[in-house]
Order: structure tokens, then C-alpha cells, then sequence
């Protein structure tokens, strides 16, 4: 696991698309432009998913993990 100044963790185990991407929408509202959000994904679908909502967002994606065993592991920082 990266070593990333997190502030606050969402984790979205059990969830399929588009619940990863909505719910990560909703906790971005929750944290100041330049902190950065984790979120922990099951679906594989959330790799393709969350790198394109942080380009149409602008957001940015500072790391995406595929962790073995069906967990995915994103970091994305927000910028405005």
C-alpha cells in the first residue's frame, strides 16, 4: 500500500458500477482541495471507471492499485 497523506477512506467493497464512481462523487464533497480521498473498490470495473471520472472531473488520480483478489485501491486528490 502507498504512503499517501489520506483524509478520509471510503471503501466501496460489495458495490458495482456506478455505486463506486456516485459514492466517490459524494465523499469529494466532503474533503478540502488538496486532500486526497482512498477508495477501496471490488469491482473490476472501477479501474476503467475511476480513471476516466477523474479526467472528465479534473480531480486528480494520484495512484490506482489493482491489490490482488478482487481489491482495488484508488488515490485521488482533489483540485478544485
Amino acid at each position: 500500500m502507498s504512503d499517501h497523506n489520506v483524509k478520509m477512506t471510503l471503501d466501496c467493497s460489495g458495490l458495482m458500477c456506478p455505486m463506486p464512481v456516485v459514492k466517490t462523487k459524494m465523499a469529494m464533497k466532503k474533503i478540502e482541495i488538496g486532500e486526497i480521498l482512498e477508495m477501496i473498490s471490488t469491482d473490476p470495473g472501477s479501474m476503467p471507471d475511476m480513471d476516466a471520472w477523474a479526467r472528465q472531473t479534473g480531480h486528480e488520480l494520484v495512484e490506482s492499485n489493482d491489490e490482488g483478489e478482487s481489491i482495488y485501491r484508488f488515490f485521488i486528490k482533489k483540485t478544485h
